[in-house]
């Protein structure tokens, strides 16, 4: 079993996903397959059905509306996965049935207790600006967390803590690619620090789809999202977590409207739910 140094390093093993196939596959809500630098990573891993009920805590439930693009039986074999958080939209019972219990996980220390209780052993519980290296060969993945607000005051206390994840790919020292994943969160001061410590961002995956649970928005509506893409400056970004779910109130469809208003220095990438999208464009924009 691969297990995690006192130095917070990961090295698997041997002889999977060795070459760079350099692209990111929407399977739906924030679920997806990025295959670059050697790895194969699963985002928030939610494979419920069209009219089945994600578990959103305090007793809420929310119908899903779309089919994932992708079975857990589809998937090719996983080196880790990153979750932002314990919600049923995002973690979800088809999961955690599915998946292999040995599978690392890098998400926040709550859900890494949440993922035990479920017979997932293999979580890594990282804090904001807290990093760990996934490495195989001279391949190595860099995953920070990042900061993220899913809730306003005082309503935060009920909602589980989140994080963003920032992923430095690297092949023989040489850095290859920053993708970064927002995470379900509202923009914040905090968003601000991102791009100061973390500039140059390549590819950006943001949580889309403002979400409100009893009129309160919880993760980011058109408007929040364009404002994000001006903070953060990434050269390219794809839009994901948006009209899955019943909670999801800001369709795609305002997103785009706003980015074709706005002039943006990011190109705006949109996938259909099973489309993927390559990651050398992005990183032969950065040397023109």
């Amino acid at each position: 079993m691969d297990m995690l140094s006192s130095d917070r390093r990961l090295t698997l093993s041997s002889g999977r996903a060795s070459d760079d196939e350099g692209d990111v596959l929407f399977i739906g809500t924030a679920t997806t397959l990025i295959r670059f630098g050697g790895f194969t990573i699963l985002t928030d891993p939610n494979f419920l059905h069209r009219g089945e009920h994600a578990r959103l805590g305090m007793g809420l439930r929310s119908e899903r509306l779309t089919e994932p693009a992708l079975q857990i039986a589809d998937l090719p074999p996983i080196d880790f996965a990153v979750l932002s958080h314990h919600h049923g939209d995002h973690f979800d019972d088809r999961a955690a049935a599915g998946l292999r219990k040995s599978l690392p996980i890098i998400t926040t220390a709550h859900a890494v207790q949440k993922l035990d209780d479920q017979g997932f052993g293999a979580g890594i519980a990282l804090e904001t600006w807290e990093h760990v290296i996934i490495e195989r060969g001279d391949a190595a993945v860099r995953v920070t967390a990042m900061p993220a607000k899913h809730a306003p005051e005082p309503v935060a206390a009920l909602i589980p803590p989140v994080i963003g994840t920032m992923l430095d790919f690297a092949r023989g020292g040489q850095h290859l690619l920053r993708l970064y994943i927002t995470g379900d969160t509202l923009v914040h001061d905090e968003l601000h620090e991102i791009p100061r410590r973390y500039p140059d961002i390549d590819l950006a995956l943001i949580h889309l789809g403002g979400t409100q649970i009893l009129g309160i928005l919880l993760t980011m509506d058109a408007k929040q999202g364009v404002e994000a893409l001006r903070i953060l400056r990434p050269r390219a970004a794809i839009p994901i977590h948006f009209d899955d779910y019943t909670v999801f109130r800001s369709p795609l469809g305002d997103f785009r409207a706003l980015v074709e208003d706005e002039e943006l220095t990011t190109e705006v990438r949109y996938l259909e739910r099973g489309e993927s999208s390559p990651v050398r464009a992005v990183i032969e924009a950065r040397h023109h």
